[in-house]
């Protein structure tokens, strides 16, 4: 990582927009949200037709360290139309200059809002689901476990796509895909330090959820692997733990595919196929989503 953060960041976002087919489906709006910190910068994706719809905060990928409202603008908007919902992109604050829990926080902060005035938005309060990519399917997890344990939140589902879940790094799957051209094991290396920022304890759930002791009680889930992905087998092994703690999860396996699939949408039939599910998943979680096809 030798790029100064602002290049780093700039080409990121130049990078997962290139990566995805051009969508100008339904209507965007930049607001903020009151957060811990200040107001909260997010995108409101939702469609042209009238009603209230359900409510999805989505939390993008990125290392916790690069990636914002433009750079998964259109993984939003294929979500929102498949789902039959509003989608709240949330702009979290980014590592290293605010590491864990400020990004959680930012999260947690907006869901909670969600909940209790998303009527604002068009949305029905009473129908909300997390979702995020990598390190913001980290965060997704993170907010289900939270609102669990407080009990005053809601949600209808998690949709957790390759989720980074674990510090530990010690999987088969990072040692068999340490090379993984979208997500090296090296890169995680240098992720996960930052996103921690100073602790020198084992990290608590909220911040690597694998490290959660019990996941009863927890939102329906969909995880969605890839498998030539490090991230691969800590998604596999959190959604079978979800199992045995009697919450309803899906898995979808992508045995052929790579870290970051689901973002490359203009190249890969297979990314917008299963781009396309996870929306379709959402809608069912949430009761209003398109029939299956």
């Amino acid at each position: 990582m030798s790029l100064a953060l602002p290049d780093g960041r700039r080409n990121f976002r130049e990078l997962f927009v290139s990566l995805a087919l051009p969508d100008d489906w339904g209507t965007t709006e930049d607001r903020t949200i009151p957060g811990p910190a200040g107001p909260i910068r997010v995108r409101v994706f939702r469609g042209t037709e009238t009603g209230v719809r359900p409510l999805v905060a989505f939390f993008h990928g990125g290392g916790w360290v690069f990636g914002d409202l433009d750079s998964h603008d259109s993984m939003c908007r294929s979500l929102a139309r498949d789902a039959g919902a509003v989608v709240v992109a949330v702009e979290y604050r980014l590592a290293p200059e605010h590491p864990f829990p400020a990004g959680f926080e930012d999260c947690w902060a907006v869901t909670k809002w969600l909940t209790s005035s998303g009527t604002e938005l068009g949305g029905d309060q009473s129908r909300v689901a997390v979702a995020g990519d990598s390190s913001g399917a980290n965060l997704a997890a993170a907010v289900a476990l939270r609102a669990r344990d407080e009990g005053d939140v809601q949600l209808s589902a998690q949709l957790l796509i390759y989720p980074a879940l674990d510090p530990r790094m010690s999987s088969a799957s990072y040692e068999e895909n340490a090379e993984d051209p979208f997500l090296s094991k090296s890169e995680m290396e240098w992720y996960w330090p930052r996103y921690l920022g100073g602790l020198t304890t084992e990290p608590d759930a909220y911040a690597a959820p694998a490290h959660a002791s019990d996941l009863a009680g927890l939102a329906p889930a969909l995880v969605v692997t890839a498998g030539h992905d490090p991230l691969r087998d800590e998604g596999l092994d959190y959604a079978e733990r979800l199992r045995e703690a009697g919450v309803a999860v899906e898995v979808a396996s992508y045995e052929d595919m790579v870290h970051g699939f689901v973002s490359c949408t203009r190249a890969l039939d297979t990314g917008r196929l299963a781009l396309e599910d996870a929306g379709r998943f959402l809608g069912r979680s949430l009761s209003v989503g398109r029939p299956l096809t």
